[in-house]
């Protein structure tokens, strides 16, 4: 099989005729499955270490310089692309195709392109689950944590994000999503275009639609919309972890969520704090904490075996 086929097909770039060709090939032996996967983890190792398409985010007019970071993650991240020769029916269509999965550890980010073009960010402790090509009718996939997404316009086919929680849907737009499999959260922030939100186990009439500056957030059984009027929580692209008067408790719970650490207060009186700052995800929860007890007075006791963090007074 010509590479610069199977790249074609790695992009989305192929005929249906084509498509046909590559599936007819890999039903030939395991041999030609085995390529076809090194050769997908191959195109998807030089894609995390490309320059990414700069995000825009309207709000803040900001565009954000990321190359010197990913390199940064190239070399340290432990990023687990997995191809795992997982079957699926597409309608009436018997395709064999394999699934590519993208797993990225506590403390670090990983950008990347889909087959269709589409940039993606991922954020701490997140896996994202695609096809190596998307077929004709939806580009699907499916998503256990954040992820930052500037959909390529597909105008004939939507783009389908699956989490724990609900499903997001939309066709060329910028969206924030957060569901981590772990946590009760699901919310979806959009900053272009626009995309439609619907919660597992809801009716299609309880969807919500959601226009630029809006979010959704999963709560008390309902998807609630609520104005979107600081952009910063979104800066984790970047690398960076911001707060604005956000309370000692929501820190913490950052700190998890980006460092895969349970975080256990004894201090009761930090909680009655807040705090405006931004920290860089490499510089560590060490760093981090010791920044807070400048201004707010605790300390902290690791149980580094259990992976625990205590705040003490």
């Amino acid at each position: 099989m010509e590479k610069e086929l199977l790249y074609r097909f790695f992009e989305g770039d192929t005929s249906l005729e084509e498509e046909k060709h590559i599936r007819q090939w890999l039903e030939i032996s395991d041999e030609n499955k085995c390529m076809l996967m090194t050769e997908r983890k191959f195109y998807d190792t030089t894609m995390l270490v490309s320059r990414p398409t700069e995000p825009y985010i309207e709000k803040k007019n900001r565009t954000f310089s990321l190359l010197k970071e990913l390199l940064k993650v190239a070399a340290v991240v432990l990023v687990v692309l997995t191809g795992s020769y997982a079957y699926y029916h597409f309608l009436s269509v018997d395709e064999a195709m394999a699934m590519q999965t993208i797993s990225v550890p506590a403390g670090q980010r990983v950008s990347l392109s889909l087959p269709d073009g589409t940039r993606v960010w991922l954020n701490a402790r997140t896996t994202l689950t695609y096809p190596v090509s998307f077929n004709h009718k939806e580009r699907t996939l499916t998503l256990d944590g954040e992820a930052y997404f500037e959909v390529a316009k597909d105008m004939t086919r939507p783009f389908v994000v699956h989490t724990s929680k609900g499903t997001v849907e939309a066709l060329g737009t910028t969206f924030d999503v957060e569901a981590y499999a772990s946590k009760d959260e699901f919310e979806t922030t959009l900053i272009q275009g626009s995309v439609r939100v619907q919660a597992d186990n809801s009716p299609i009439e309880e969807a919500v639609m959601l226009t630029p500056d809006k979010k959704t957030i999963w709560r008390d059984g309902k998807l609630l919309v609520e104005q979107v009027d600081d952009y910063t929580p979104y800066r984790w692209i970047e690398g960076l972890i911001c707060f604005r008067n956000e309370s000692f408790m929501n820190m913490m719970k950052a700190f998890e969520k980006y460092y895969g650490v349970n975080i256990r207060l004894k201090n009761q009186f930090v909680s009655n704090n807040s705090y405006t700052g931004k920290f860089r995800h490499t510089d560590g929860i060490d760093y981090a904490l010791r920044v807070l007890q400048k201004d707010i007075r605790f300390k902290y006791v690791r149980d580094d075996e259990n992976q625990i963090i205590y705040i003490e007074k």
